[in-house]
């Protein structure tokens, strides 16, 4: 096969008595556009319904012998099934099909490997494949592990298998190492930044809901953008102005998914912890998507187990210009619809974080002498500053703005103010 050439992929989905119709379609359309994002392409798509899945093959015997015969008849390189496969069911599947055989886990994990590129993203993707991998070593196993008495134990001490699970664990204990050190030197910088009072936003959201896109345009960023499922997989950082002046940081964070496997919830978990350190949160959510209800709450569920719900929340609802007319917002204190590409929607969108960041300051009106130019630059740009006008009768500034109350300029302000009385 050349190396421009995509792989021809067979999709095999098992509908349970509880899974809804719709959702499992969306799941399965879902599957889909993951195998896009890894190169793959989809020759044909198979479900089967059943009570429960097979313990030895996860579908019934003769649909595993009807994928025989479209794997020889399509000649499909992969199989991917839409649920994650026990180690006994990939091993019997894998005999079974002249195919390779993954599962949607091992296709999110394909996926986050082409994507990382710092080196934190590249450790906790390691760290997710080898976590799902170490039970899936195949061989006999602990019998073969060493020199002992009895029928099948003698042999040369330990095995290939044995070898290279000891080897894996050493890994991972190495790449937990290596995290829990960028992991202090991420804490560090936080502290630094909570320190400085900076007022710090995360951009949360289901994968493609367009939060780089957005994060771009607030920004004046150039993080990579495209129509792709996990397009953003390491967390960058930018300076974003409000129209009054005042700085804040925003964060883009890697994409939510429905079933997000749990090794990489765990590996990911520092990096999702950008949103968990934010003092607000901007939830992105397609409205052009017509599964956008089931998104916001898998990205709800998802914030609730890193414990950040409690976190004040701004909706976003993205892509209006190509939103269907009878599309509906989920009711929420707060929300705005924007397209990302519409400037007056950015400015829109700018405003009114403004008001949500004022919402969480203290207001201070002041004069201040004219000399005072240090103390007037500070105001402009570590506090919103409403309006500054100078009064010639008196040729002292009179200022109007918020502040927070942790601020090194809040006890300066406070002093003014009582001069003022």
């Amino acid at each position: 096969m050349r190396i421009d050439e995509k792989e021809k992929v067979i999709l095999v989905g098992c509908q349970l008595p509880e899974d809804d119709d719709e959702r499992f379609q969306l799941s399965m359309e879902e599957l889909n556009s993951l195998t896009k994002t890894a190169q793959g392409t989809v020759v044909c798509s198979t479900i089967q319904k059943r009570q429960k899945f097979d313990s030895a093959t996860y579908i019934g015997k003769g649909k595993v012998e009807e994928l025989e015969m479209l794997v020889e008849e399509l000649e499909a390189d992969v199989v991917i099934f839409n649920n994650e496969l026990t180690p006994s069911q990939m091993r019997n599947l894998s005999a079974s099909l002249d195919a390779k055989v993954i599962d949607r886990t091992q296709l999110i994990l394909d996926i986050f490997a082409g994507r990382a590129k710092s080196r934190e993203g590249k450790l906790q993707v390691e760290l997710a494949q080898l976590q799902y991998l170490l039970p899936r070593l195949m061989g006999q196993g602990i019998s073969m592990s060493r020199l002992g008495g009895g029928i099948g134990t003698r042999g040369p001490g330990e095995t290939k298998l044995e070898s290279d699970r000891r080897h894996i664990r050493r890994r991972i204990d190495e790449i937990k190492r290596q995290l829990r050190v960028i992991v202090e030197h991420r804490n560090r910088y936080r502290k630094k930044r909570k320190q400085n009072q900076v007022f710090q936003l995360s951009i949360v959201g289901y994968t493609n809901a367009g939060k780089s896109t957005l994060f771009n345009r607030l920004t004046a960023a150039d993080t990579y953008e495209e129509d792709l499922l996990f397009a953003t997989l390491d967390p960058t950082t930018r300076k974003m102005q409000l129209p009054c002046g005042y700085t804040v940081l925003l964060t883009d964070t890697v994409g939510f998914i429905q079933d997000l496997p749990t090794a990489l919830v765990a590996a990911f978990r520092s990096t999702l912890e950008e949103a968990k350190e934010a003092d607000f949160i901007l939830h992105v959510v397609d409205s052009a998507d017509l599964n956008y209800i089931t998104h916001e709450e898998t990205v709800e569920k998802l914030l609730e187990e890193l414990e950040v719900e409690k976190v004040p929340q701004l909706h976003v609802y993205n892509k209006k210009d190509i939103t269907s007319p009878f599309f509906i917002p989920t009711p929420t204190e707060e929300f705005v619809q924007v397209s990302a590409f519409n400037q007056e929607d950015i400015e829109q969108l700018k405003e009114t974080i403004q008001q949500m960041v004022i919402a969480e300051m203290e207001e201070y009106h002041i004069q201040l002498p004219a000399y005072e130019g240090k103390l007037l630059a500070s105001l402009k740009s570590e506090t919103v500053l409403m309006s500054m006008d100078f009064k010639e009768e008196t040729t002292m500034y009179e200022c109007q703005g918020y502040v927070f109350e942790g601020s090194p300029l809040y006890t300066i302000i406070k002093n003014y103010e009582a001069m003022k009385e």
